[in-house]
């Protein structure tokens, strides 16, 4: 029985560590290149809407 709830304790570590970690990832910011390569697209695009 106390191997279960050690195996609960574990499982549940895990489960808030990858919570966390999903977590911070979502808040970081867009690198510059990726930003970049957003704006050009957004550019591509409008230019294909005056065509």
């Amino acid at each position: 029985m106390a191997h279960d709830n050690e195996n609960q304790h574990v499982l549940r570590q895990i489960d808030e560590n990858l919570k966390r970690v999903y977590q911070e990832k979502l808040e970081e910011d867009l690198p510059d290149r990726f930003k970049s390569l957003l704006d050009q697209l957004k550019k591509t695009q409008g230019e294909g809407d005056n065509v």
